[in-house]
């Protein structure tokens, strides 16, 4: 056996696909450069011919060694039989449970009783040696719309939360915003209101804003919180720091530079309020969510302690606080106590306020209430990399090659996990992260859900990207248990390069695909109708990453892939010229009703909103952006500083949603359509 060969087997044993197909259909191989990198990334060392040998051989013995799977997956609430070594003897530990649920000697296999959603632990022995299968217990299905709901079609809202505008709030959007949205847009029939996600971005990192790279994804944005809602403490107005906020300057823009340093102060007096002025109920319940969160929030709140002492890039601490697990660490983590307190009370805060908003926008008429989002992965080297080392591929990034998204490919400096090191920890990274997205929603909606099936890992050594196989059965199986326990709706972001059959296997699963209408095209690249969009997902016109209804009809996209120097003046023409096209197709989704003979954006507006409501797909969701009438996205893909990402604040403050964002008539159209309460 060459090297090249056993290189070949090596990183088809770890899952790296030989090659894909690119966005013309053309076979695009992996080099040996980059499997040797993506082995890297696993933890295998392939340096040189012996090391690769030594590696495969290793992998081929710990495979012959065993008997038995390491992990199966069954339904939950069915009895199951399951293949065993004929004589061995077995029995089976449930998950968060103490002793045995059921034993046996194998005849053929193991007869497994029902059990709950969970990773239960068969140990199974043979001639003195035991083995241990990972039993995935899970619901053949995500909860679906009609469950959840009692009602097979539904809308709502998404909105950008940063951007809320409030007459209470001094630049950036918060939590009671968000309530106070909720109960506004329920009161008119919505069943939820999707915002970004409101992932961790870091205590002492302040160049970051994107919600879409988050320093840990299993806590939350403290930078969300309404300072003036905190319980247990002392009224904001008269406490000498509410003027901190009050000379923010409020503008179209977000000022990060100015609301966040201010908040930070007015935080930081409010923990001091609580420690001072609290009575013994906040207390005691600040204590039971330290306890009940356990080591997970410990080990972040220590990372933020930490971070504020060495900045927020772990591979500049001093090498012995670099390993969570050192003694270093556990030193450090009583030198820092009260810090690491204060960590952890913002996340109690954050959390009680965002629970706050899903049981008020419930309250409201709401059937689910909150849509969260879920980002593909966190930022290298801040809070959720450092507490999930061990998991965490190491010198690669997540990406995308050229698709119709980015035709250049995309380098998100997002971390990823490797798959064999998941399965070792069953799945606890994910699951963590999965159960406190869905802990205060009623939809998630999963980024780039392509990424359970293949990752698109980009080296750090200048090699070409290439993909890695995930583990997506268990994968599915991890989101169907968190969405079983919760009762969360479940939204796979499927656009990009979609292996065949890929949404077959989610819509089994009882996920929702996602449809947007800007790239819903025939062949010859005219929209289509929302009349032909499949029934199981959510319908919107646009997302976050996409021009909105009055930018797409101005073309201010163009407009800003010419000031860039993206596309040249003909193509810019060509493509106005294309625009001009696609604006008189969506004004025609109404005229084959007989609704509209004019050109007005009133009238393409309303058209799109109703095509939108009459369409097959079970989910709709209306931007805010669009309810507004804004014009500008609140990002451009491919730039940073160039355009004014993530920083647009609404023109409309959230007081004056009910009577100007013209919500009846958005009911009254999806009323007629069968949707809504």
């Amino acid at each position: 056996m060459t090297t090249d060969e056993r290189l070949d087997a090596l990183a088809e044993a770890y899952g790296i696909l030989p090659n894909f197909r690119d966005l013309s259909r053309t076979t695009q191989p992996t080099s040996p450069e980059t499997k040797r990198a993506l082995l890297r990334a696993n933890g295998v060392g392939v340096d040189n011919e012996a090391m690769i040998a030594e590696a495969l051989a290793v992998l081929r013995a710990e495979r012959a060694a065993r008997l038995h799977p390491e992990e199966l997956i069954v339904d939950s609430g069915t009895a199951t039989s399951v293949p065993l070594s004929p004589g061995s003897d077995w029995h089976l530990e449930l998950e968060n449970q103490t002793g045995i649920a059921a034993e046996g000697r194998a005849i053929e296999g193991a007869n497994l009783p029902a059990l709950q959603s969970g990773i239960h632990t068969l140990r199974v022995t043979r001639d003195g040696c035991t083995e241990e299968i990972a039993v995935i217990s899970t619901p053949p299905q995500c909860p679906s719309v009609e469950e959840a709901t009692g009602r097979q079609r539904i809308w709502g809202v998404t909105a950008a939360l940063y951007g809320l505008r409030s007459s209470r709030n001094q630049g950036v959007g918060d939590f009671e915003d968000l309530a106070s949205a909720a109960e506004i847009i329920g009161q008119h029939g919505a069943d939820f209101i999707g915002i970004n996600p409101v992932h961790n971005i870091g205590w002492n990192d302040t160049d970051t804003i994107s919600p879409y790279s988050p320093s840990h994804r299993g806590f939350l944005n403290t930078s969300h919180i309404a300072v003036d809602q905190i319980p247990g403490t002392q009224k904001l107005r008269g406490t000498g720091v509410a003027s901190k906020l009050e000379n923010v300057t409020v503008s179209e823009a977000i000022r990060y530079d100015e609301v966040v340093p201010a908040q930070k102060s007015l935080l930081e007096q409010r923990y001091r309020d609580f420690q001072v002025t609290s009575d013994s109920a906040a207390r005691s319940a600040f204590d039971d969510f330290c306890s009940a969160s356990g080591s997970a929030l410990a080990k972040f709140a220590l990372y933020e302690a930490l971070s504020e002492q060495y900045g927020p890039d772990w591979r500049a601490w001093p090498a012995p606080l670099q390993d969570p697990g050192s003694n270093d660490v556990d030193a450090a983590a009583v030198d820092l106590a009260d810090r690491v307190l204060f960590h952890k009370w913002l996340q109690w805060i954050a959390g009680g306020q965002l629970s706050d908003a899903q049981n008020r926008a419930r309250e409201s008429g709401m059937a689910l209430g909150l849509y969260l989002d879920l980002a593909v992965g966190p930022r290298r080297w801040a809070a959720e990399t450092w507490c999930e080392q061990g998991a965490v591929a190491q010198g690669v990034a997540l990406g995308a090659p050229p698709d119709h998204l980015s035709p250049d490919g995309q380098n998100w400096q997002l971390a990823g996990y490797a798959p064999r090191e998941l399965i070792k920890q069953r799945y606890g990274p994910i699951r963590r992260v999965l159960a406190t997205a869905m802990r205060n929603s009623g939809v998630l909606r999963i980024d780039h859900v392509l990424g359970m099936n293949r990752s698109y890992w980009i080296p750090d050594d200048g090699s070409p990207g290439g993909y890695i196989r995930q583990p997506l059965e268990a994968l599915l199986a991890m989101v169907a248990i968190e969405a079983e326990r919760s009762g969360t709706v479940v939204i796979g972001e499927d656009l990009g390069l979609v292996p065949d059959d890929f949404r077959e296997t989610l819509a089994t699963r009882g996920l929702y695909g996602y449809s947007v209408l800007q790239y819903e095209r025939n062949r010859k690249g005219t929209l289509r109708s929302p009349g032909a969009i499949r029934p199981k997902s959510l319908v919107c016109f646009g997302t976050h990453d996409t021009p909105t209804l009055r930018g797409f009809c101005e073309g201010s996209d163009i407009d800003w892939w010419q000031k860039l120097g993206w596309i040249g003046n003909r193509e810019a023409e060509r493509t106005r010229a294309r625009r001009i096209s696609d604006r008189e197709a969506l004004l025609n989704f109404s005229r084959r009703d007989g609704l509209s003979d004019g050109e007005s954006f009133s009238e393409i507006k309303q058209s799109v909103h109703r095509a939108l409501a009459k369409s097959p797909a079970e989910i709709v969701s209306i931007q805010l952006d669009d309810l507004c009438e804004e014009r500008e996205a609140q990002n451009l893909p491919g730039t940073i500083n160039a355009h004014p990402n993530w920083r647009r604040r609404y023109s409309l403050p959230v007081e004056r949603f009910d009577d100007e964002l013209g919500l009846c008539e958005i009911r009254r159209s999806m009323k007629e359509c069968g949707r809504g309460s």
